[in-house]
């Protein structure tokens, strides 16, 4: 069975590496980017992810680069703590749960898909322009290139997926919630545990902060991950959706001036950034069916989803068990695309629509709506009972529940 991969990020890399450790080593690469760099900000990779990671062999490098998330903590635009629990390990998960430059990630990712599938599998600076199906093949042409052909397509092209635009022209461009981002990184110093991630505020005026490298750690330093999130002004027009646009620190530090805590001074963390990149909150409606012939999708070209509760690229991970999985046991490839849209479609979608309505991030907005002005007694506000619902229910719906996780068979096909 010969695979096209088409994306060479996250997902496809994570792709390629499960397929070869389901015994399907004919697979091949097409990345648009004219090479494979380490860029980007900060990420979490949560327990059900790392824990396929831990399967393809990669714990060891995640954990010389990243940080184990051992808390997550929920704050008000006050600095008044909401809600908080501990992550990975230390909440009873058999795997870690880890923070980590985006770059590092992929890095380890494409470092083990050279390795183990070959330097020449991986086809940079080819951008899918066409695909079709025909007697029982597929084929592919990427622009400026000639057309290659193999069994089964995986978009894993993102959110302007070719693939996905194929199959549905008219869906128009990524919805937008009129909330902007800014993201960066910025060296410091701990904060609170050393591990902690935080978020503060509420949904429209949000900070997520976390630390993101163990180089940082063992220097006693911090390399601190951030994004501002601000809702726009409802005649403002969506920020440019590129991932190299750049926004001045001023405007960025003014919406969040007032978040200045005991544990951390947040403006003086945005002004101690370098580059600080800017993006629209985007997402797309969930698809009838990923299910096209011998043709699929695969994390954000087929469940783009708003960045809450830390799941895209850990979705995308399992997206990629899932489906060499079924094309290693499946009788058939469209048996095996049936049974991943099966699998994932349903699972992904509820995710999407949990993230609409802020998923586990609602507690702050419950507390916003509740008391604006900040509280002297959090119980009189929000019952534990009510903090403990929210934070179970979004694990339940995002396939991260400890117990289910840790009771559930292996997705390797080995």
């Amino acid at each position: 069975m010969k695979c096209i991969v088409a994306g060479g990020g996250i997902g496809g890399m994570a792709l390629g590496l499960s397929l070869h450790d389901a015994g399907l080593r004919d697979v091949e690469i097409y990345e648009s980017a004219p090479a494979v760099k380490e860029l980007g900000v900060g990420i979490n990779i949560l327990p059900h992810a790392v824990r396929e990671l831990t399967e393809l062999g990669l714990a060891e490098a995640l954990g010389a680069a990243g940080i184990p998330t051992a808390e997550l903590a929920y704050y008000s635009r006050h600095g008044q703590r909401i809600w908080a629990e501990p992550r990975g390990l230390a909440a009873g998960y058999r795997w870690p749960q880890f923070s980590i430059h985006r770059g590092q990630l992929l890095g380890i990712l494409h470092r083990a898909v050279l390795a183990r599938l070959g330097a020449g599998r991986v086809h940079t600076g080819h951008q899918l322009v066409h695909f079709g199906q025909e007697q029982g093949r597929v084929w592919a042409e990427c622009a400026g290139y000639s057309r290659v052909e193999g069994d089964v397509l995986v978009g894993c092209d993102g959110i302007h997926s070719c693939v996905r635009r194929t199959f549905h022209p008219k869906e128009g461009p990524p919805k937008w919630n009129g909330i902007t981002m800014w993201r960066a990184v910025t060296a410091g110093k701990p904060f609170l545990t050393g591990r902690t991630m935080i978020m503060a505020g509420h949904f429209g005026r949000r900070m997520v902060v976390y630390p993101i490298s163990k180089a940082h750690e063992e220097k006693g330093l911090a390399l601190i991950n951030w994004v501002a999130e601000l809702k726009n002004a409802p005649d403002q027009a969506m920020p440019v959706q590129n991932w190299e646009h750049t926004a001045r620190v001023d405007e960025v530090v003014e919406p969040f001036a007032s978040y200045v805590f005991d544990f951390l001074d947040v403006p003086a963390m945005i002004r101690g950034a370098g580059t600080i990149y800017q993006y629209p909150m985007v997402d797309r409606d969930p698809l009838p069916t990923w299910s096209f012939g011998r043709v699929t999708l695969l994390g954000d070209a087929a469940h783009p989803m708003f960045p809450v509760g830390s799941n895209g690229a850990s979705q995308a991970i399992i997206d990629a068990r899932v489906l060499a999985r079924e094309l290693a046991l499946q009788p058939s490839i469209e048996a095996a695309i049936d049974a991943y849209d099966a699998a994932r479609r349903p699972a992904t979608a509820a995710i999407v629509l949990a993230n609409r309505q802020a998923g586990p991030e609602r507690c702050m907005d419950i507390v916003e709506e509740r008391a604006p002005d900040g509280f002297s007694d959090l119980t009189a506000v929000v019952s534990q009972e009510e903090l403990l619902e929210i934070s179970s229910a979004y694990k339940r719906t995002a396939g991260f529940d400890p117990a289910i996780l840790n009771a559930r068979p292996s997705l390797s096909v080995r």
